[in-house]
């Protein structure tokens, strides 16, 4: 459904993105995953042309997305970053708005949005402005869909909001993907990874792995412990410059390390208690985000 050929963007002497290659299979929930300015949105704008790339093409079903921009426009739902809806119209306004520029009606189509835009209907003569994150957030994809899109790209839909909201709309994702459309979504939460049937990790412009959740976490090969003490920033120093420890990162209230070989272990034991007496170390079950900061440091080293 989607390709992405090669694809370079700078912005004066910032890498935006650099030589990336991704597809997104048709009916597929495909996850987009990295921090802040890891270039997300940047591939984001040049999939619906709102951009356009240096370097490379970008293919959307089968046609090149800036020699057929009409075709891409008029088949893509698109939901920014941001907020990006007339905040003075109402709901309903906004609905029909959108409506109205893809030549459809909300009656037309109100089977596409019924599921999500009920939750909101009750609202539908109060100002956009004036709705809560997770309102807003229902409003924008019911615009995002009014039209029937082939695609649906969502640019960190989640960010801000509670998370309840969060639940709530990943489910709604979920029913949207088992109807047959295809999802592109970005985030960077790193738990709503496993929630995608495919991820592409993304750090400084490049694509670092592309897979299943599962799969992603069955490729790391390190023994990896959990460490909890008294002192936790005091512990995250020492074990840094710990021999034997590949990385030390912390992860709420412990520090996730991961080590070159388990035979390590007695040795580095011996070294956490004589740190810290009230220190405590066990083996975990590595997850994407592990996996995030384990292929960082190795892209760092090269």
């Amino acid at each position: 459904m989607v390709e992405f050929q090669n694809i370079s963007k700078n912005y004066g002497q910032i890498i935006g993105v650099e030589h990336v290659c991704l597809k997104v299979n048709p009916g597929e929930l495909f996850g987009l995953i990295g921090p802040d300015g890891a270039g997300k949105t940047t591939l984001f704008r040049m999939l619906t042309t709102l951009l356009l790339p240096d370097k490379g093409t970008i293919k959307f079903d089968g046609k090149d997305v800036v020699e057929q921009y009409r075709f891409m426009r008029e088949n893509v739902g698109y939901m920014p970053g941001t907020f990006s809806l007339y905040q003075d119209l109402t709901v309903e306004e906004n609905l029909n708005f959108f409506a109205t520029l893809f030549g459809t009606t909300i009656k037309k189509n109100y089977a596409l949005i019924k599921e999500i835009y009920q939750h909101i209907e009750p609202y539908k003569n109060r100002r956009a402005g004036d709705l809560s994150g997770g309102m807003k957030q229902k409003l924008a994809l019911s615009c995002a869909l009014i039209h029937k899109p082939l695609l649906l790209v969502l640019d960190e839909p989640t960010t801000g909001v509670d998370a309840v909201s969060r639940k709530e709309f990943w489910d709604m994702l979920k029913r949207l993907k088992e109807d047959g459309l295809t999802i592109l979504v970005s985030t960077a939460y790193m738990d709503e990874a496993s929630l995608c049937d495919r991820v592409a990790l993304i750090q400084d412009g490049k694509i670092m792995k592309v897979d299943t959740p599962a799969g992603i976490i069955n490729q790391f090969d390190k023994p990896l412990y959990a460490v909890t003490g008294d002192n936790t920033q005091r512990l995250l120093k020492f074990l840094r410059v710990t021999p034997h420890i590949v990385s030390a990162q912390p992860f709420g209230e412990s520090i996730h390390i991961s080590m070159s070989d388990v035979q390590h272990l007695p040795v580095v034991e011996k070294a956490i208690s004589g740190q810290d007496n009230a220190a405590r170390i066990s083996k975990i079950t590595p997850t994407i985000e592990d996996c995030f900061m384990d292929l960082m440091l190795l892209q760092n080293e090269q």
